[in-house]
């Protein structure tokens, strides 16, 4: 696909998913690297912490955030967030993307 033409640059498009009670830690991570956006989903699936349906508010249940942000960001977001595992059902992964610029 060309995108000649289309103000783009490259990002990194880093999505984790984990428990529903890493939220507020996931957040102020994000934010102590200075990420201007993200949005939080809930989340059910199965994997090797078990089901999480979601079902009951705050108990058994998962998020999915995704940010976007500079290559070295993601660095530094990955390692904080291998630090947070610490017996959570945690995991987090990156893309690399092409942004909408507006340079």
């Amino acid at each position: 696909m060309s995108t000649e033409g289309i103000p783009v640059k490259t990002a990194v498009l880093i999505t984790i998913i984990g428990e529903s009670v890493l939220r507020e830690r996931l957040v102020k991570l994000l934010k102590s690297k200075e990420v201007t956006g993200y949005t939080i989903s809930q989340a059910q699936g199965e994997g090797g912490h078990g089901r999480r349906l979601g079902d009951i508010a705050g108990y058994n249940t998962n998020i999915e955030i995704k940010t976007v942000v500079s290559p070295e960001d993601s660095e530094d977001i990955l390692r904080a967030v291998m630090e947070m595992r610490n017996g959570h059902a945690l995991m987090a992964f990156r893309q690399n993307v092409e942004l909408l610029s507006n340079e």
